[in-house]
């Protein structure tokens, strides 16, 4: 069976995307998850120990396949829609698949800003940060303007209720950015919030969700705005 090796899932976005796209394409797989600590990025922690004698980079999320480790998101992503042919985690039509395909990679390259100052956190209410990144950060700002202008764009030439008209890679890839913007409160216009409510409802994305709920690990290095108690 294949094996997905994540982090907490009440951080980890990266590892969000291809655990959401496998759970809910119902792609059988078997969860590794290997814990951030404080420490977790440092040279010697547990989690490196744990990580690189299978994936070298150190970094979560990574699929095993029998000998084959794929590390990088879309890696992973590119290598189930070839392995599952029969799941259509792209779009059929060529032009759309290239549409969604360009869309990931916006994801996978940019959105910096927001991923910098609103890294995903399920479980916390962080909506008065958000009021202060929006007056404050003109970054951010922009970026969540591009984010609606990219959402509302597809959704209309697509016809919903997802990205592409059917789930794809696409909504798996975006779902951590729909956790932000609750996350964090951030404003966007109806069409747009129809959107995010509808990817929680997704019951890939609502599995991870409620595991996230359920974690009650507090990470300093992934919590800028709480203190621990």
């Amino acid at each position: 069976m294949l094996q997905l090796y994540i982090g907490n899932k009440n951080y980890s976005s990266w590892s969000m995307r291809p655990w959401v796209l496998m759970t809910q394409a119902g792609i059988p797989f078997e969860e590794v998850m290997v814990r951030f600590g404080d420490d977790f990025s440092e040279p010697g922690s547990q989690f490196k120990k744990v990580v690189q004698p299978l994936n070298p980079a150190g970094t979560v999320p990574f699929l095993v396949d029998g000998g084959t480790v794929v590390s990088d998101t879309l890696a992973i992503a590119e290598y189930l829609a070839e392995s599952f042919p029969d799941k259509a985690l792209w779009p059929a039509d060529k032009a759309r698949r290239a549409e969604a395909r360009s869309a990931c990679a916006e994801m996978h390259a940019g959105f910096r800003a927001i991923r910098n100052h609103c890294g995903m956190n399920v479980e916390a209410d962080l909506a008065s940060q958000g009021r202060l990144l929006m007056r404050d950060r003109a970054d951010v700002r922009g970026e969540l303007a591009r984010l609606v202008q990219l959402w509302g764009g597809l959704l209309a030439r697509h016809g919903g209720p997802m990205l592409f008209g059917e789930f794809s890679i696409a909504d798996a890839y975006y779902a951590p950015m729909a956790s932000r913007l609750k996350t964090y409160a951030l404003p966007v216009p109806p069409e747009v919030a129809a959107y995010v409510e509808r990817v929680h409802a997704l019951p890939g994305v609502k599995a991870w969700t409620d595991a996230a709920l359920e974690e009650h690990q507090f990470v300093v290095v992934d919590e800028p705005y709480r203190l621990r108690d």
